[in-house]
């Protein structure tokens, strides 16, 4: 399941194949929601989940310039998280396409709950469905920053 948009030449994927685990790290290496990750931690992290979205510039070698993924049992809950879009290519819709393309995946269809944490990025997901926790007195998180 792939998507190249012929005007801007990024090719938006899930292939794992495509994906170089190093050049992910080094991308997420200066967000402060990844400070604690070792590359070896993403690397496990990235095994296990169940979809991962790549943006990869064609043009530039098949550089990593957006990424997601979807951890999820593929039957009733999703959580959604890692996501970047490098500087140098925002404002160019990749958020959306990437969303989209987690929107569509086969394997997150029917999930009863799909979640996420964001600091900025309400009005994105909003466009997906998203929404403020319902009844948030009810949930309970282990949290080890």
């Amino acid at each position: 399941m792939s998507q190249l948009n012929q005007s801007d030449s990024i090719l938006i994927s899930v292939d794992r194949a495509l994906l170089n685990v190093q050049d992910l790290y080094e991308q997420l290496r200066p967000m402060p929601w990844a400070a604690a990750y070792t590359c070896e931690k993403l690397q496990r992290a990235v095994e296990n989940t169940a979809v991962v979205v790549g943006a990869y510039d064609q043009v530039n070698g098949g550089k990593l310039v957006g990424f997601a993924r979807v951890v999820s049992d593929c039957a009733t809950f999703g959580y959604l998280t890692d996501v970047f879009v490098d500087e140098a290519y925002r404002g160019q819709g990749l958020s959306k396409r990437m969303m989209q393309t987690i929107k569509e995946h086969p394997d997150l269809q029917g999930l009863r709950r799909f979640m996420l944490i964001t600091a900025d990025a309400q009005g994105l997901y909003a466009q997906y469905g998203f929404e403020q926790l319902q009844h948030a007195e009810k949930w309970m998180e282990i949290f080890q920053p």
